[in-house]
């Protein structure tokens, strides 16, 4: 028979190197698929990690980096702390997609007035419209007990259907020949987010995700309710000892993940992506959960693993373009970091026994 058995102290070594550990395995097993594929393995891992920063126009790829971190930053850092509260909230993409929704419902309902202060206005809408989303799954957990993680990643789909009602329907642009899609709110300066340096890919959504990052570090490692969170995870029963109540932190951590995760939707739509379409979710509150854990639920890991994920992101489009792999085989790639990850967690914690188990 085969059984775990947890380790009494796990390594640090491998606590601090098993994201280390899970890329290298990564590497190795999509060098595998994509020999299976008929592509040359070497050349496709080149494209996905080496040439988005070294290769040819790699100023222009190095300028996307942020564009595509930003928003898996801002949702991570939100997810990471109601993971570390044993509060899981799978349903980012669609907060994601409901802040963006609410965001630019502001802009466009103000259009076409100029305002300094449409652009805060969406801000504020985008970070609310998470939030309620987001508090859906945390009532009826606190109040009935239910799954968060099953009815906030059920509402996903709800979300995704909005979302095509919004584009085919009330935010449908009127000028747009008939074409489902709002306004480009790229050629609406006062609902516009910009980049604020150019050639960097900086706008305000990466610059609300550093502020996340540093946000969360304070409140995880310097706050009272940090520590209250971490109790909670490890300890449920303690905590409630500690004073802390399951109800009340149950909607702090999916509001503010709710929130991040509106906040990154609202800073895409008025930025890179500009538009509300049937197609606008790319899938980032999905892949945030990955950042999360590869970045160890540490603000700083998450930065950077949110800047490694944005590189897979561009070097994967890349490898698309040219070696035309299937986009499902990019999605594998980067879901296998999460499976190696999990996996080398797994034989860090515990040890593989043989045998039957002693009496």
């Amino acid at each position: 028979m085969i059984r775990l058995e947890r380790r009494a102290v796990p390594s640090r070594l491998w606590t601090v190197a098993t994201p280390v550990a899970a890329v290298l395995a990564t590497m190795v097993a999509g060098g595998i698929l994509f020999a299976a594929l008929g592509k040359n393995p070497a050349e496709a891992i080149r494209m996905i990690f080496w040439d988005p920063l070294f290769g040819p126009n790699a100023s222009y790829f190095r300028g996307q980096l942020l564009v595509k971190a930003g928003p898996l930053i801002l949702i991570a850092a939100g997810l990471a702390v109601g993971f570390r509260a044993g509060v899981w909230n799978i349903g980012a993409e669609g907060q994601y997609i409901m802040g963006a929704i609410a965001g630019a419902g502001v802009a466009l309902a103000a259009y076409p007035a100029e305002s300094p202060m449409i652009f805060p206005a969406m801000v504020l809408a985008g970070a609310l419209g998470g939030w309620a989303w987001a508090m859906i799954p945390a009532v009826l957990k606190a109040r009935f007990g239910t799954s968060e993680i099953l009815v906030s990643l059920m509402m996903v789909y709800v979300a995704q259907n909005l979302l095509a009602y919004m584009a085919f329907g009330p935010m449908k642009n009127p000028q747009g020949f008939g074409f489902p899609g709002s306004r480009n709110l790229q050629q609406y300066p006062s609902a516009h987010n910009p980049e604020l340096i150019a050639g960097t890919g900086m706008h305000w959504g990466v610059v609300a995700a550093f502020v996340a990052v540093i946000g969360t570090y304070v409140l995880m490692h310097r706050h009272i309710a940090g520590f209250r969170i971490r109790v909670a995870g490890d300890a449920p029963k303690a905590a409630r000892f500690a004073g802390v109540v399951p109800g009340r932190l149950i909607a702090f951590c999916l509001g503010l993940s709710g929130a991040l995760a509106g906040l990154a939707g609202l800073f895409e739509v008025a930025g890179p992506s500009g538009q509300i379409t049937d197609s606008f979710n790319a899938g980032y509150g999905f892949t945030a959960i990955i950042v999360a854990f590869l970045g160890r639920l540490h603000p700083v890991g998450i930065l950077l693993a949110g800047l490694l994920m944005a590189l897979t992101y561009i070097g994967g489009d890349l490898a698309q373009l040219m070696l035309r792999l299937p986009a499902a085989a990019i999605q594998a790639f980067q879901g296998m970091l999460l499976f190696f990850l999990l996996g080398f967690d797994l034989l860090t914690n515990f040890r593989i026994r043989l045998g039957r188990a002693r009496a």
